[in-house]
């Protein structure tokens, strides 16, 4: 006789806090900012991917061979600190080159950046690599880009306003179950790929945290299970997720902006069943 998977029964989602709103006319103008950073990133990630592995630029890693930083990523934070301490001065910087701002930690709104998220495949001139920007206040992501030059998209969404790719409204696909679906992860642990295995799930690492968690927001992927991550890796793509409705959950089950010792961002319907499978 042949067994059949067991579906676990419905059970609710956590309730989701209502973030605060922001100013509509800062929301406007940081976004409108964040987009032209996006495009900006676009073209010089497109113009110089792989190149800095062959030698003509320069790149090197830093305690983790795989943990790579190039000219890229230290030229387009520098550029993306520019731009933000003349159009929102006094709104501190944190980003994964160059670090946080003074007062970052305290400040109402802060800026958020990771020039390029998946640093190891752009250098290996494998185009699953983002450019990512947020603002984020104590709710969280209110304004976030991220550039995904691989596929020609520039992906944006502020609270309350939606999500959009090159700027038309994304539509959300909604998936109420997990067999025969995708989950995105990054570093998982075998014992979460096994049992995504026997639940009929599909596993995929892409090298990117940006883009993992932008899969669910499109709906290419029910959930992205990170087992640990940098506020800058996610940012930009959090606010995309939630505002198509994903959840975005820690270990313990709880939605939170910025969840500690790992996330996990699913649509709705499947996120308890996805979260049992993570926590084994």
């Amino acid at each position: 006789m042949t067994a059949v998977p067991h579906t676990p029964p419905h059970t609710a989602p956590p309730p989701v806090p209502s973030p605060r709103p922001v100013d509509p006319a800062l929301l406007s103008r940081a976004l409108e900012t964040a987009g032209r950073l996006a495009n900006d990133a676009a073209e010089v990630i497109t113009a110089t991917l792989g190149r800095e592995h062959t030698g003509s630029l320069d790149a090197s890693a830093k305690a983790n061979p795989f943990d790579w930083v190039t000219d890229t990523d230290r030229t387009l934070e520098r550029h993306t600190r520019r731009v933000l301490a003349a159009e929102f001065p006094g709104c501190p910087v944190v980003g994964e080159e160059f670090g946080a701002d003074a007062g970052a930690d305290t400040a109402p709104l802060r800026w958020v950046v990771d020039p390029v998220d998946g640093t190891a495949n752009y250098v290996a001139g494998l185009p699953w690599c983002a450019y990512s920007l947020a603002l984020v206040d104590g709710d969280g992501p209110a304004v976030g880009v991220v550039a995904d030059p691989g596929r020609g998209q520039i992906y944006a969404a502020a609270r309350g306003r939606g999500f959009r790719a090159n700027g038309v409204p994304v539509s959300s696909r909604r998936t109420a179950r997990v067999a025969g679906s995708l989950i995105c992860a990054e570093d998982p642990d075998p014992g979460f790929v096994e049992r995504a295995r026997v639940a009929h799930v599909g596993v995929r690492v892409l090298g990117s945290a940006a883009l993992a968690v932008t899969q669910v927001a499109l709906g290419n992927a029910v959930a992205a299970v990170l087992t640990r991550y940098h506020e800058w890796d996610v940012a930009g793509a959090l606010c995309l997720a939630t505002e198509a409705g994903a959840l975005v959950l820690g270990r313990d089950g709880r939605s939170t902006p910025l969840p500690e010792g790992g996330l996990l961002v699913a649509a709705p319907q499947v996120a308890v069943e996805v979260g049992g499978l993570w926590r084994g």
